[in-house]
C-alpha cells in the first residue's frame, strides 16, 4: 500500500518547501494538492461539505507554483493536483504547466483531474456549467495532444487549434498520469482518458461495488486511489481488502507545528502497513 497527503496549502498554513521535505522523511510517496483560483462572494453552489465554505477554498496557492517548490527540495516524492479544476484552465498553459513540472521534477508530476462543483467560479472562467463534462474531456485530449505530439492540433466543439509547437514535453511517457476524480458519473472519463480513478472519501464498503461497476465500464482493472482517508487502521485493511493502489490522508491546513504533529500521527499508522 502507498500512503500520500492531500491538503490546501494557503497562505495562512505551512510553507511548499517546509511540508516537501517533512513529508519525504517521514516516507510519504506522494502529495496532492488543492485547486481553486477565487471563490465569488455571492455563490448558490452550495459546499458539498455542507455549511459554511472553509476559509481555505479562497486561500489555496496556484498549485503549480507550490509543487514546483515542493520538487525544488524533493527527490521521490510524487507532485500531484487534487484536483486541477479542467473546465476553468486553458489546456495549452495547462499543458505547458505540468510537462514543466514533471521536467523540473525528473518525471514526478501526476495529474489529478476534475469537472468542479462551484458553478459561480466556473462560469467566471467563462465555462458554462450545464457542458463543463464535455469541455473538461475535450481540454484533457488536446492535452495529451500537446504533450504527445510534435506538431499538436485539436479541432473540437469547444478546443480549437491550428498545429503548434509545445513544450518542454513531460518526461514521463507516453504522459504524467492522468488521475480523474468523481464519482459515477465520472467513469467514463476515467474508462476513456484517466489511468487511474480518484475516489473522494468513500469508505470500504461503499467503495467494493463502485469498483466493480467502474470495471464494467471501463471493461479493464483501473487503478483506484481514495483522497481522504481517516487514520484508522480498520478502514486501512479494508481497502488494502480492495486492493486499493493509495491512501491520501487528509491534512489540515495549519502552521508548521501542528502540520508536522499531524504528520508524525499519519505516519504512525502508515508505518504498519508498508
Amino acid at each position: 500500500m502507498k500512503f500520500g497527503i492531500a491538503t490546501f496549502i494557503t497562505d495562512q498554513g505551512i510553507r511548499p518547501a517546509p511540508l516537501g521535505r517533512a513529508l519525504e522523511e517521514r516516507a510519504f510517496d506522494s502529495l496532492f494538492i488543492a485547486e481553486h483560483s477565487h471563490i465569488p462572494v455571492d455563490r448558490r453552489s452550495p459546499y458539498p461539505g455542507g455549511g459554511e465554505l472553509p476559509e481555505r477554498y479562497y486561500r489555496t496557492l496556484d498549485p503549480f507554483v507550490a509543487l514546483s517548490a515542493v520538487g525544488a527540495v524533493t527527490e521521490r516524492l510524487l507532485l500531484g493536483t487534487g484536483i486541477a479544476l479542467i473546465p476553468q484552465r486553458d489546456p495549452i498553459t495547462t499543458a505547458k504547466e505540468v510537462a514543466s513540472l514533471d521536467l523540473i521534477s525528473n518525471g514526478r508530476a501526476a495529474f489529478g483531474v476534475g469537472i468542479g462543483w462551484n458553478r459561480e467560479e466556473m462560469s467566471n472562467h467563462g465555462a458554462d456549467p450545464s457542458t463543463r463534462g464535455r469541455l473538461a474531456d475535450e481540454r484533457l485530449r488536446a492535452i495529451v495532444e500537446l504533450w504527445t505530439k510534435e506538431k499538436a492540433e485539436f479541432h473540437g466543439e469547444f478546443v480549437d487549434f491550428d498545429p503548434v509547437f509545445s513544450w518542454p514535453k513531460p518526461v514521463q511517457r507516453p504522459h504524467p498520469p492522468i488521475y480523474v476524480g468523481g464519482g459515477e458519473g465520472a467513469f467514463p472519463r476515467v474508462a476513456q482518458l484517466g489511468d487511474a480513478w480518484l475516489a473522494n472519501s468513500a469508505s470500504p464498503d461503499e467503495l467494493g461495488p463502485r469498483i466493480e461497476r467502474l470495471r464494467s465500464v471501463a471493461g479493464r482493472d483501473v487503478p483506484v486511489m481514495v483522497y481522504g482517508v481517516p487514520a484508522d487502521p480498520g478502514q486501512i485493511e479494508g481497502y488494502i481488502a480492495l486492493g486499493v493502489e493509495r491512501l491520501l490522508f487528509y491534512l489540515p491546513t495549519a502552521p508548521e507545528p501542528d502540520t508536522l504533529g499531524n504528520l508524525d500521527r499519519f505516519t504512525e499508522v502508515a508505518a504498519r502497513y508498508r
